[in-house]
């Protein structure tokens, strides 16, 4: 299999006829080459697409305080640019976002959390945050974290950016009823690959955004015979377009468009579903 980065893959190279990044002039053509200026996103679930168009299909989608190198803000108000996390490119509204500021500390633990104008539960919250997204603490009042970005948040929803989990099945199983969403990374809705990468970096392991690039890159190849008994918990199964975590032997966990949302299904009776639908089983890969 060879790597979707060779060919200066267009999701992952900041780059197109008019404009590049400078770090690739002498790499690529085009009209002009900049350095790009660091933005951090300040709003919750924000869509990033492959054209500045609203209606445009959502390519992947950008967390709270997740940071993002812009290199063009349009007269449209659209930001081109690439975010830090996975290298994903498009283009975001340029309203979410905002001068990166003081480095993130700390990211969201719960599946959701509520922030709050003052340390109080009874407040009516501005914002609903995502697991994963990032915030910079300046201090603690009660029961509260107090954010340099937005308000008061519950501390016991939080943790420091460098505390990991240690099982990505379980951190994945959080997400059991969330709806399916195509290019979704949040628990208001996400799609397999989204589903995978959210899970995997909560551990601390470095994931692609997209099912091809996630092939390439997780784990190893495992040469499965297809007894299910040779399968363990954390395989990763891909077929063209999807992937689903082994949960157990008997059980796949995923997001899946079949039932638009994360299920547990007996994975026997999803890969012969799945290959019914003219698509078999193409790969497996252990960490």
């Amino acid at each position: 299999m060879s790597d979707p980065a060779v060919s200066l893959d267009p999701r992952l190279t900041p780059a197109r006829p008019d404009l590049a990044a400078r770090h690739l002039e002498g790499i690529v053509t085009a009209e002009r080459f900049v350095a790009g200026e660091p933005h951090r996103v300040i709003r919750a679930g924000v869509p990033m697409r492959g054209t500045p168009d609203p209606t445009a299909p959502l390519a992947t989608e950008a967390l709270f305080g997740e940071t993002v190198t812009v290199y063009e803000i349009d007269i449209e108000g659209w930001a081109w640019g690439q975010l830090d996390a996975d290298s994903y490119v498009g283009w975001l509204p340029a309203e979410a976002l905002a001068p990166a500021g003081a480095a993130p500390t700390h990211k969201v633990v719960a599946l959701r959390t509520p922030v709050f104008p003052g340390p109080s539960i009874k407040l009516p919250p501005t914002e609903l945050l995502s697991f994963g997204s990032r915030l910079t603490l300046t201090g603690t009042r009660e029961r509260f974290a107090v954010t340099a970005e937005s308000g008061f948040v519950f501390a016991g929803h939080l943790a420091p950016l460098d505390a990991f989990e240690e099982d990505f099945v379980g951190v994945a199983a959080r997400f059991l009823g969330a709806v399916y969403l195509w290019g979704g990374r949040s628990s208001l809705g996400l799609d397999c690959s989204g589903l995978v990468q959210m899970a995997l970096n909560a551990c601390g392991v470095p994931c692609p955004r997209d099912t091809d690039m996630q092939e390439y890159a997780v784990g190893a190849p495992l040469a499965f015979s297809g007894d299910l008994s040779d399968l363990r918990r954390g395989d990763l199964l891909y077929w063209p377009g999807h992937v689903g975590i082994v949960e157990d032997s008997a059980t796949l966990l995923h997001a899946t468009a079949h039932f638009m949302s994360v299920v547990r299904e007996p994975l026997g009776a999803a890969l012969a579903r799945i290959e019914a639908s003219g698509t078999p089983l193409r790969s497996v890969r252990r960490l």
